[in-house]
């Protein structure tokens, strides 16, 4: 797409934004630099790349008043827009009065995957879901680079998109994980698999309501045409019902951990199957995988899925499986301490990936949880208990509402700690050989890190401090 001239907006200054402002300079557009934040300094964000010597940058209430009135000027006069696009990170929501005013007055609203897919080349895997997107992705990723020669993995994953969509050609492909933040701001986006893994309550807070949530995740396959697939999760029900309404525009292929498929992929008595027109082929045994429980064989089933879906033989998937251990922060082991294991699980940001982490423990656990508040609920995950968690160790903001819960359950092996460091050192004190002290938040870090990867590097420095 040509984009030399336009003036365009990006919105946001942190990974996302600085790479898509980049894109946009090597492209030739009048890029301006905006950000909310009155804690930024101007010559900070000029330090983050050459390219933004001369890019103006508006920051703070005074940047905001700047663009507002810009907009309000085009809207009254029935003008040309201020600016041809604005480009959202992630983490700006489209209901934003500022978004709004840009929409209003004609300004096109892009996020950063929509600017990237318009500057990208080649074929395009897309992951989203609620839980298991990033071991998929880097699974996918991986699978990939063991047959084509030139893979890029992005998104949601850490990399943004736009910071290698210009290094693609023709013969590109691309494992890109995609968020429900990310798929809001999609227009043209289409992959040529796409897949969804799960869908449970999440962001809520951004969302609103679950019925929203549900048809933003759905939207990954809109611009979808025929002959191009969509991978499900078979034994989610919004995705099953999903799957009977796109089926006659897509190639649909289910992965299931409970129903043996007629075509598709499943989990059956500890072996991985792949049912087609040609029979019934046995993928792999999960006891040769490195990953640990259910959920994660669903991650290896969608990702069996996707990359066959893109021409890799199951000789080649199988190889990569063998070898592919857990991604960082997803029920990553850290190490034993006087016969105790360390699980860092910090990805868990909600309920349904806490329950996913107690469920694949083998031993009495030492469960820390809690931080920033999303809105979830915690009954569920405290139900899935299931008489394996010898303490809760709360932390953060949800501490309390979480205490509540568990004690509405009847659950009261609950400790409070005013950080993640003194829960360690609890847990450290108390857990006896062959337990494991799992760190599983069902929450959000925001309140005391800034990511959750902090939140996991942290609590690994803690634990081998202790093996020292």
């Amino acid at each position: 797409m040509n984009l030399k001239g336009k003036k365009v907006l990006v919105i946001g200054t942190g990974v996302s934004g600085i790479a898509a402002a980049t894109l946009l300079i090597e492209t030739g557009a009048d890029t301006i630099l905006y950000d909310s934040s009155e804690k930024l300094c101007e010559a900070d964000i000029r330090a983050k790349s050459q390219a933004f010597e001369n890019v103006p940058v508006l920051l703070g209430a005074a940047g905001t008043q700047q663009i507002l009135s810009q907009c309000s000027a085009a809207t009254d006069k029935q003008d040309a827009p201020p600016y041809s696009i604005a480009v959202l990170s992630p983490g700006v929501p489209v209901d934003l009065p500022l978004v709004e005013a840009l929409r209003e007055s004609g300004v096109s609203i892009w996020g950063e995957i929509e600017l990237a897919y318009r500057c990208a080349k080649g074929r395009l895997a897309a992951i989203t879901g609620t839980n298991g997107k990033t071991t998929t992705t880097a699974l996918v990723g991986e699978i990939l680079k063991s047959y084509f020669a030139d893979v890029k993995v992005v998104g949601n994953i850490g990399i943004p998109y736009t910071s290698l969509a210009t290094q693609m050609t023709d013969e590109t492909v691309t494992a890109a994980e995609i968020s429900s933040f990310q798929l809001e701001t999609a227009d043209t986006f289409c992959p040529d698999v796409s897949a969804i893994l799960n869908i449970t309550p999440d962001h809520l807070n951004r969302h609103h309501t679950i019925e929203c949530y549900i048809k933003i995740k759905e939207s990954i396959v809109k611009n979808q045409t025929p002959g191009q697939t969509c991978v499900l999760n078979y034994e989610d029900e919004a995705l099953r019902t999903f799957g009977n309404t796109i089926e006659t525009k897509l190639n649909v292929i289910y992965f299931s951990s409970r129903q043996t498929l007629e075509r598709g992929l499943y989990l059956e008595n500890g072996t991985i199957y792949y049912a087609d027109a040609d029979g019934v082929h046995a993928v792999i045994d999960t006891g040769e995988l490195n990953l640990l429980g259910t959920h994660n064989y669903e991650n290896v089933m969608a990702a069996c899925a996707v990359t066959h879906a893109l021409g890799v033989p199951f000789e080649k998937i199988r190889e990569v499986l063998k070898i592919f251990r857990a991604v960082a922060h997803r029920i990553e082991y850290v190490g034993e301490i006087n016969g105790v294991r360390y699980y860092n699980d910090s990805k868990a940001t909600n309920p349904d990936a806490a329950i996913k982490g107690i469920r694949a423990m083998e031993r009495p656990t030492w469960l820390i949880g809690g931080g920033y508040d999303k809105q979830s609920e915690y009954g569920e995950w405290i139900d899935a208990f299931d008489g394996k968690v010898v303490k809760l160790v709360l932390i953060g903001a949800t501490k309390e509402k979480i205490a509540k819960e568990a004690a509405e359950k009847g659950f009261t092996e609950v400790v409070m700690c005013d950080s993640l460091e003194d829960a360690v050192t609890y847990c450290h004190s108390h857990a006896r050989e062959k337990d494991a002290v799992l760190l599983s938040p069902a929450c959000a870090s925001w309140d005391m890190f800034p990511n959750y990867e902090k939140r996991g590097d942290i609590f690994k420095e803690i634990v081998r401090s202790y093996q020292q």
